[in-house]
C-alpha cells in the first residue's frame, strides 16, 4: 500500500509537470521584452521602443514621409528569431502588400520608416504571431525583421 500510494503521488507530480501555465499579454511582452534587451546587449546594439514595445533601429532615414497603416508598401526584408535562424526574406525580389493586412508588428513598425529608410525591427510575440504561431514561426515567439522601404503609396 505504501509503494501504490508513492506511485500515485509520482504520477500526480508528472502529470502536474506536462501542463504549460498561459501567461497574461503583460507577463509575456515581459520575458520578451527582456529577450530582445539581451539580444540587443549580447550585439552592441542601441534601439529606440514604441509605446507598444516595438524596438527599431532606423540604419538609414529616408525621405520622402511615412506610409500609415492604409498605405501600400514596397520592400525588402528578412526575418529571423532571436537565435538568428532566418525563417523568411525577399532575395532580391522586393514584395508589395498593405500595411493593415499584416501581423500588428509590421502595421505598427513600418511606419517607422521613410521612403528609402532602412533598419530594423524588433517584434515582440502578441505584435506578431502570439500564443498561436504560424508555420515554422512558434507561440510566443519573438521576431526580427531588417527592412528596407522601398516605396509606399
Amino acid at each position: 500500500m505504501k509503494y501504490l500510494f508513492s506511485l500515485f503521488f509520482v504520477g500526480l507530480l508528472i502529470m502536474g509537470c506536462g501542463k504549460e501555465e498561459s501567461l497574461t499579454q503583460e507577463e509575456q511582452l515581459a520575458i520578451d521584452r527582456a529577450a530582445i534587451e539581451q539580444y540587443l546587449s549580447d550585439n552592441g546594439l542601441t534601439a529606440e521602443v514604441t509605446p507598444q514595445g516595438i524596438y527599431y533601429i532606423i540604419d538609414e532615414p529616408g525621405t520622402g514621409g511615412n506610409p500609415d497603416a492604409f498605405s501600400t508598401v514596397i520592400v525588402n526584408y528578412k526575418g529571423y528569431y532571436l537565435d538568428g535562424e532566418v525563417f523568411d526574406e525577399t532575395p532580391g525580389s522586393p514584395i508589395t502588400f498593405q500595411l493593415r493586412s499584416v501581423i500588428p508588428g509590421w502595421t505598427l513598425g513600418i511606419p517607422l520608416f521613410q521612403k528609402g529608410g532602412k533598419g530594423t525591427l524588433f517584434i515582440p510575440s502578441y505584435l506578431g504571431y502570439g500564443t498561436q504561431g504560424q508555420g515554422p514561426i512558434g507561440p510566443n515567439t519573438p521576431l526580427i525583421f531588417d527592412v528596407e522601404l522601398i516605396n509606399f503609396n
